[in-house]
């Protein structure tokens, strides 16, 4: 799709971004689909391109991801995002290096109890939405 500025809309790389973050939550796309609500056949065609969603669809859709608009649209990342990573020193989970507690928490944590937790964080978020 080609908008008014002659900028286009890349529908297959939106959808390749929705597949890719919902599989980092480990949903299958029938899942997915529930928890925003839609079918999971046109959660099929806005993955593989062949529609283009309507910003409702994409607003649930980035909100159930914990992903940007800017993101999905145009593949921009935040400047602020979310991570957690295996570190030289345990585990470090940051925002902006805003939570020093919760850092301390994951680094106290053996790597089974890190990936529960990473399972746990991955079942409940789609669940969650982004309150600003």
């Amino acid at each position: 799709m080609i908008m008014a500025n002659n900028v286009e809309i890349d529908n297959r790389a939106i959808g390749q971004r929705i597949r890719r973050n919902r599989k980092k939550f480990e949903l299958s796309r029938e899942e997915f689909a529930e928890i925003i609500g839609l079918s999971d056949y046109y959660v099929g065609q806005l993955e593989r391109g062949e529609r283009q969603m309507s910003l409702p669809a994409l607003v649930k859709i980035a909100n159930c991801l914990h992903v940007s608009l800017d993101y999905l649209v145009w593949g921009k990342l935040p400047s602020e995002a979310y991570y957690v990573h295996d570190g030289h020193n345990g585990y470090c989970a940051s925002y902006g290096s805003k939570d020093t507690e919760l850092n301390e928490l994951i680094n106290k944590c053996s790597p089974k109890e890190y990936e529960l937790i990473k399972k746990i964080i991955k079942t409940i978020l789609p669940y969650m939405s982004i309150k600003n």
